[in-house]
């Protein structure tokens, strides 16, 4: 049923460069978003902003587009090449990212940050979609969690290139930094990677299968709890880890009184070792269990690193000493990332091929509505709340508005803005992590049916097949 083409795409060899080229736009996709985490603070500060409109450019700004554009984006990875979707995905946010160094105010970063999320809407599902043409369907969590290690290596890059950057020429430069090397990738990755047929690692049968409609989409989604809670659990999870993740290096600048590029670089290494442990544990470790004894460990495995993600964190924020508040948010962050290279391969594994870009991009509308969208705006939000209830020289926003809290810390922590702000955050990030106990219970649920809800070739039913 294969040809000699087929064989070439499932060799190691370009196995290999796929991953490798894979790897490289997940890098760029998370060093465009960490940069503006790492340089919340001077931006606040040049243009006068409060945490909760930090908030808004780096989830609302960024998701609403992304949610918008992200299942018509999955739905079109079903008919056309997903290379070129990834191509064109890539180049278009690394020139919105760049334009973020043009901005003159509020209003005109958030239209960047829009044009960001934009691009990003078409690299996750053509990318998943392409993983289960490539790969069997005990290595797909695997080999997402290879291409995600692109996570902490683009927030570490992000983070480090970004704070020196800023440190030496502005914020304004750091985008250039970042945006401008993400155009050559895009070119690359359209020289080098090619499109496989669909079903191609399953051996489906070479004559393609209907497209099925959005309607039996939904009607298979409805139809399999296991897929429905991965998919809700995931998203409720990324509500927190959003919020932590853009809000991390203004929680390390305030409560240790950092500059911008140490806070960057601190941030950065945290995320890159937390992210990295997280993943190669969740998707290695479940993929093996799941080949030596339950198929069921996927969602087990999330339960259990999300239910123990909290208490770590809890204990994180409330640690004196720099060093031992890194370690600890280093495993607090490995704990809650053992979920995401699961969730993305049972994702693929519960649906057939013709339904996988169309799944992985419902999951990543939905985590980055919960997520990107939301964690950031409430976190913020959260964070000038118990600033102004503790802060004593009369309203917060009014005496600390535009990063004078910030300039204050800086100085010293006896002035009443620079009090009230590292309260407001530290309180705002320890609420935000409760919502894991709720990811958690959803992997539960879903494991009771995930066994029988696995697809399997030759189930598709006529009936489900649209126009």
């Amino acid at each position: 049923m294969r040809d000699d083409d087929d064989e070439r795409l499932l060799s190691p060899g370009y196995r290999r460069t796929f991953i490798g080229m894979s790897f490289t736009v997940a890098v760029f996709n998370f060093a465009d978003r960490s940069v503006l985490a790492v340089l919340a603070q001077p931006i606040k500060r040049d243009l006068h902003l409060t945490d909760f409109q930090l908030g808004i450019l780096q989830g609302v700004a960024f998701a609403f587009l992304y949610a918008i554009l992200g299942l018509p984006i999955g739905r079109l990875a079903e008919r056309v090449s997903r290379v070129k979707i990834i191509a064109t995905a890539i180049t278009f946010w690394s020139l919105m990212t760049a334009a973020c160094g043009l901005a003159g105010n509020f209003l005109h970063l958030l239209l960047c940050r829009v044009g960001v999320g934009m691009g990003e809407a078409g690299s996750q599902p053509a990318t998943s979609s392409l993983v289960s043409d490539h790969f069997p369907r005990e290595r797909r969590a695997s080999a997402m969690s290879l291409i995600m290690l692109g996570t902490p290596a683009g927030t570490f890059l992000g983070a480090a290139v970004g704070g020196w950057v800023a440190a030496q020429w502005g914020w304004r430069a750091a985008f250039f930094a970042l945006g401008v090397p993400g155009v050559i990738v895009g070119l690359i990755v359209l020289l080098v990677l090619r499109e496989p047929r669909r079903g191609l690692a399953d051996n489906a049968p070479r004559e393609p299968m209907p497209i099925p409609d959005f309607g039996a989409f939904l009607r298979v989604v409805a139809s399999k709890r296991g897929l429905l809670f991965v998919i809700a659990g995931g998203a409720l999870a990324g509500f927190g880890m959003t919020a932590i993740s853009q809000f991390l290096a203004v929680y390390l600048g305030r409560i240790y009184q950092l500059p911008v590029q140490q806070a960057g670089a601190l941030y950065g290494t945290i995320s890159a070792i937390a992210l990295a442990s997280g993943l190669l544990i969740g998707s290695f470790g479940t993929d093996w269990l799941s080949r030596r004894g339950d198929r069921r460990w996927p969602a087990w495995g999330s339960a259990i690193g999300l239910a123990v993600a909290p208490l770590l964190y809890w204990i994180a924020f409330n640690m004196h000493s720099i060093l031992w508040g890194s370690v600890m948010l280093c495993l607090s962050g490995a704990a809650l990332l053992v979920f995401y290279g699961p969730t993305m391969g049972m994702i693929q594994n519960l649906l057939e091929p013709r339904m996988r870009a169309t799944g992985a991009a419902l999951f990543a509308i939905l985590y980055t509505i919960f997520g990107s969208g939301l964690g950031p705006v409430a976190v913020g939000w959260m964070s000038d709340h118990f600033a102004g209830s503790v802060f004593a020289g009369g309203n917060y926003l009014e005496q600390c508005h535009g990063g004078k809290a910030a300039l204050a810390a800086a100085k010293s922590l006896a002035d009443p803005c620079a009090v009230a702000a590292t309260h407001g955050i530290k309180t705002a990030l320890m609420a935000a992590v409760c919502v894991f106990f709720l990811a958690s219970i959803c992997f539960l649920i879903a494991s009771i049916t995930l066994r029988e809800d696995f697809y399997v070739v030759g189930e598709e039913r006529a009936p489900r097949a649209g126009g």
